[in-house]
């Protein structure tokens, strides 16, 4: 769950913040009502990236053509001039 706070009152708060994400709690940091930044904690930022890299390359593989045998040589061959 993301706790909502202002970007003024994060900017006055933001070591209790810290303290709140090392306990793994979220934040979604609003300007005027609108969200723009998330401090959340850093490994599951990194987990996110990637999962997301991990699913990116996946679709990319299920939508790629299939290379035949032939197609090699000429790849290899290519390479050699």
């Amino acid at each position: 769950m993301n706790l909502e706070i202002g970007s003024y009152e994060a900017k006055t708060k933001l070591p209790e913040l810290l303290r709140g994400v090392q306990a793994g709690k979220r934040y979604t940091i609003t300007l005027r009502g609108k969200p723009i930044a998330y401090l959340v904690p850093a490994e599951a930022t990194q987990q996110a990236d990637s999962v997301a890299a991990v699913e990116a390359m996946r679709q990319f593989m299920h939508a790629a053509q299939p290379v035949e045998d032939s197609a090699f040589k000429v790849l290899i061959d290519e390479g050699r001039a």
